[in-house]
């Protein structure tokens, strides 16, 4: 043990261990809703709600967080119900545009595959925020995030039809959007007043770190 041993016939005292359990009842109760999220998905696998279903999928949820122990993402508390409306309803109306956009490339004789892979470099740092982002884009047909940079806050994406410059900052600024109203609806409230005044000042050329074309 790095910076000295600890005698083993020496036991610590005082309040270390109510401090340890307080924690890890935290930590538990932090977590609670990925719980909840693995014991419904264990029960869609099996298409089935009984009580074995639910005991084994709550023994199941309880052994993945354990052995693949991940730190609890911090929520900020926060929830704006008419700006969550907004985010499901725009991502509706994405995912509907790009289902016929892509369907169209994929008759249309003419089209020479053109495509990019974007790095986006985030407003806010939220772990739950960018994972959020990562997983609305990657549900819009024609574009998928392939990595994520969590230290810097960037997304790598591969997009469809990037054809030109155009393309590539419509393609940013969708990204840019779908974060902006994932934060406005659950972000705390200093990366909703950031990320207000990052989209005022915005001028829609900065923001794209890098893209590199490729044709499939």
């Amino acid at each position: 043990m790095r910076g000295g041993v600890i005698p083993t016939n020496r036991v610590p005292s005082g309040p270390a261990f109510p401090e340890t359990e307080q924690t890890h009842r935290q930590n538990l109760w932090r977590q609670f809703p990925l719980l909840v999220i693995l014991v419904v998905l264990w029960m869609l696998l099996w298409d089935d709600i009984t009580v074995m279903t639910v005991v084994t999928g709550t023994a199941l949820a309880l052994l993945v967080t354990r052995v693949f122990y991940l730190p609890p993402i911090a929520l900020s508390g926060r929830l704006n119900p008419w700006r969550l409306l907004i985010f499901v309803a725009r991502m509706v109306y994405d995912i509907i545009v790009a289902s016929v956009f892509v369907a169209w490339l994929a008759i249309n004789p003419r089209y020479q595959p053109i495509n990019s892979i974007l790095a986006i470099k985030l407003h806010t740092r939220s772990d739950l925020v960018i994972t959020l982002t990562a997983v609305s884009i990657s549900l819009v047909p024609g574009t998928v995030v392939i990595d994520a940079d969590r230290e810097h806050a960037i997304l790598y994406i591969h997009a469809l039809g990037t054809r030109t410059s155009e393309d590539i900052d419509r393609i940013r600024r969708e990204v840019l959007g779908t974060e902006e109203r994932i934060v406005l609806a659950i972000g705390a409230k200093d990366e909703a007043d950031g990320i207000r005044a990052d989209r005022r000042q915005r001028d829609g050329g900065v923001g794209t770190v890098g893209a590199r074309r490729k044709g499939d």
